[in-house]
C-alpha cells in the first residue's frame, strides 16, 4: 500500500476502496502511518468529502481498531443516545436511568466538554466520588447490576478515533461530515448496541449552525449506522436557546435531580421523553410515569452509588458547590423575551470557568448560570432573567456584559 498515492487519489476526488481505508486506519493505529500523512488525508477528505460507502468503511475500520463490547445473546436490548452538543444539554443524566427502568441496558460511553458545549463526564464528576473511568471488565460486571452506566472511553475502545481526533483538532479538519460521522458512530457502535437515537443540534449554541447542515449530518449518521447493523434514528433540535434552566456542571446536576423527581423544566422533560420514545419498548405515557413516580430517580441514585458517588450528596449539591458570588441579572425593560442566545450564554459560561478551550484544561464544577427565563415569556422591569454563579464579582459582571449582547426583549 503506497500511502502518498492514496492521499493524492482522495485529493483529486477519487474514491478509496473499503480495503484501502481499512489498511490506512490499521497503519495509522499501529504507528506505521505518520501523523503528517494522516493530517494530509484528513484535509483531502475535508475538501473532497467521502461517499456513503467510504464513510461506512472509515467508521467500520475505526470501530475495529480496538475492542468492541460483546454481550450474551440472552442479554436485554442495548440502547443509547448521542447528542452533537449544546448549551445546558443535560439530557443523558435523566435519559439513561429512565431507559434502564424500562428493562433495556444503556452502556453509555460519554465525552467531555470542549469549547462552549458541555460534557456529560464533567457534569457527573461534580458529584462527590463519582468515577467515570471504568475498565472493560468493570463495564461487563456493573451494567447487569444497574442497567445503565455512564463512563468515558477506555484505552482499548476506538484508539484510531482518539489519534485522529487529536489531529483534526489542530489541523482545521473538525468540520467534515464524513469524519464527524465516523468519530461519533465508531464509539457508539463499540458499545454493542441494538438501537441508537441521535440528537443533532443546530443553531447559535450548536456545532452545526443551520438546519440544513444538521440534516446533512443526520442523514449521514443514520445511513452509516444502519449499514453497520444498528437501528439508528434522529431528532433535530434547535439550539438557539439553552436546554432547561441552567448551564454549568453542578448546576445542571441539580436541575437533573429536580427532573428525576418529577419537577424538571417542561422543555427538558419533553426532550428526554422524545429521545426515550425513539429507542424504548414502552409508550410515552409509560415513560413519563416512570420519570414522575420515583423509579428513574431511584435508578439514578443506584447508578451513582455503583460508580463510586455519594447518592446522599445529590440533594446537597447547591451547598457542596456554592460559589462566593451569586449575581442576579435583572431585566432593564418590560416585554416579551424574544431571545436569550445560547451561543452567547455558552461563551459566558466558558469564560466563568465551566468549560475548556483545550482538552487538557481543568473545569470549575461550581460556576455557571441558572434560573434561566425562557423565550416567549413575559418579562417586567427588575425581574430576574437569570443568576450568574461566579468566583468573583468582576467575573460575574463580565459574564453579565457578554450575556446582555444576546438578549432581546420587545
Amino acid at each position: 500500500m503506497h500511502i502518498p498515492s492514496l492521499i493524492e487519489s482522495k485529493r483529486e476526488g477519487g474514491e478509496l476502496s473499503r480495503e484501502q481505508i481499512s489498511g490506512l486506519i490499521a497503519a495509522f493505529t499501529r504507528g506505521d502511518m505518520p501523523d503528517y500523512q494522516m493530517s494530509a488525508l484528513a484535509m483531502a477528505i475535508f475538501f473532497k468529502g467521502m461517499s456513503g460507502a467510504e464513510t461506512t468503511a472509515l467508521t467500520e475500520a475505526m470501530l475495529h481498531s480496538g475492542s468492541v463490547l460483546q454481550w450474551p445473546e440472552a442479554a436485554p436490548m442495548r440502547v443509547d443516545k448521542h447528542s452533537t452538543g449544546g448549551i445546558g444539554d443535560k439530557t443523558s443524566l435523566v435519559l439513561a436511568p429512565l431507559l434502564a427502568c424500562d428493562g433495556v441496558w444503556v452502556p453509555m460511553i460519554s465525552g467531555r466538554g470542549l469549547g462552549i458545549t458541555g460534557g456529560t463526564l464533567d457534569k457527573l464528576e461534580s458529584i462527590p466520588g463519582f468515577r467515570t473511568q471504568f475498565s472493560e471488565s468493570e463495564i461487563y460486571k456493573t451494567l447487569p447490576i444497574t442497567g445503565c452506566l455512564m463512563v468515558g472511553q477506555t484505552a482499548n475502545i476506538c484508539p484510531a478515533d482518539k489519534k485522529l481526533y487529536a489531529l483534526r483538532d489542530v489541523t482545521g479538519t473538525v468540520q467534515s461530515i464524513p469524519l464527524i460521522t465516523a468519530s461519533i458512530l465508531c464509539k457508539k457502535l463499540a458499545e454493542g448496541l441494538n438501537r441508537l437515537i441521535l440528537d443533532v443540534k443546530y443553531g447559535s449554541g450548536a456545532f452545526m449552525q443551520t438546519e440544513s447542515q444538521a440534516h446533512e449530518l443526520a442523514q449521514s449518521l443514520v445511513t452509516v449506522g444502519r449499514a453497520l447493523g444498528v437501528r439508528a434514528s434522529v431528532r433535530l433540535s434547535c439550539m438557539d436557546e439553552a436546554t432547561g434552566e441552567s448551564a454549568g456542571n453542578a448546576l445542571e446536576v441539580i436541575e437533573c435531580v429536580r427532573c428525576l423527581q418529577g419537577q424538571g423544566p417542561p422543555d427538558l422533560e419533553a426532550l428526554v421523553l422524545d429521545l426515550a420514545c425513539a429507542v424504548s419498548i414502552s409508550s410515552r405515557a409509560e415513560l413519563a410515569k416512570m420519570l414522575r413516580d420515583g423509579r428513574a430517580w431511584a435508578k439514578f441514585q443506584q447508578m451513582v452509588e455503583v460508580q463510586g458517588g455519594k447518592a446522599d450528596s445529590l440533594e446537597q449539591m447547591q451547598n457542596i458547590h456554592r460559589v462566593p458570588v451569586i449575581h442576579e441579572m435583572k431585566a432593564t425593560a418590560s416585554g416579551r423575551l424574544m431571545k436569550l442566545d445560547a451561543g452567547t450564554l455558552g461563551r459566558a459560561v466558558l469564560e466563568l470557568g465551566a468549560g475548556r478551550v483545550l482538552a487538557s484544561d481543568p473545569v470549575d464544577p461550581t460556576v455557571g448560570v441558572d434560573q434561566l427565563r425562557k423565550v416567549g415569556q413575559e418579562i417586567h422591569v427588575g425581574e430576574v432573567l437569570l443568576r450568574i454563579h461566579a468566583r468573583s464579582q468582576a467575573a460575574a459582571e463580565a459574564a453579565e456584559k457578554r450575556i446582555l449582547t444576546g438578549i432581546l426583549i420587545e
